[in-house]
């Protein structure tokens, strides 16, 4: 956290707030704005047609969508904070058109159940990262190669559309996910910087602890969906 002895306790419990209430500003203003193009999408047979009906179209969102993602992770720290902000909500707003194929799929009863179990986890597991003492490094570490190992085998099951192994990715993802949360929390926390408030650095470390978190937040929805989803 950089140099923090001529700052008092209150000093930098306050200034850790404030940075990690702009964080999660950040990660909700990107999930509205999924949520609701994914809804305006799902609602106009136009852009269904125009997004989900080509296929080349489709498969161009997916990846634009890795590419930006994989930009901004890589070069945020060259990029002045505007341009971090709008590759970051144009992110959301490409992860929208591709979700919008969610609505047309499930109820959307089952959709808001789903966000809500997705949000009450998310709150209960970075309030546990925030707070903790504990050191979540090590469990940090095992979650990552975790993950890695879990991208592996749904690639795998693309080819196999295996049932079963489909299931183990769900339920797998789910735990990787909700330890990722709490991690990911206390990362972004220690990552902060006393005494750089409005500094471009600041804006910065902001965007991509939301983009963190927030990517955090999409992937537990899509494996709790994958139990709690009810088809239309």
């Amino acid at each position: 956290m950089g140099n923090n002895d001529k700052y008092s306790a209150r000093q930098i419990a306050a200034e850790t707030q404030r940075y990690i209430t702009k964080v999660y500003l950040w990660m909700s203003l990107a999930l509205i704005i999924t949520g609701g193009v994914a809804v305006w999408t799902a609602s106009s047979p136009d852009l269904i047609d125009l997004f989900l009906g080509n296929e080349y179209v489709f498969m161009g969102l997916l990846i634009s969508e890795f590419l930006l993602v994989a930009f901004l992770a890589g070069w945020v720290k060259r990029m002045s904070p505007e341009v971090a902000s709008l590759v970051f909500l144009g992110y959301s707003v490409l992860n929208g058109l591709t979700f919008s194929v969610i609505f047309l799929t499930f109820t959307m009863s089952s959709i808001a159940t789903t966000f809500f179990i997705t949000a009450g986890t998310f709150a209960v597991m970075s309030i546990y990262g925030y707070f903790t003492n504990t050191d979540l490094t090590r469990w940090g570490n095992l979650l990552i190669m975790a993950l890695f190992g879990l991208v592996i085998a749904s690639f795998v099951n693309l080819l196999y559309q295996s049932e079963t192994l489909d299931w183990i990715t769900t339920y797998a993802g789910i735990f990787i996910f909700v330890g990722l949360i709490a991690y990911d929390t206390q990362k972004i926390k220690k990552m902060n910087m006393i005494g750089n408030e409005g500094s471009d650095d600041d804006k910065r470390e902001a965007i991509i602890g939301a983009l963190t978190l927030y990517l955090d937040f999409i992937n537990l929805f899509l494996k709790l969906l994958r139990l709690f989803g009810r088809k239309k």
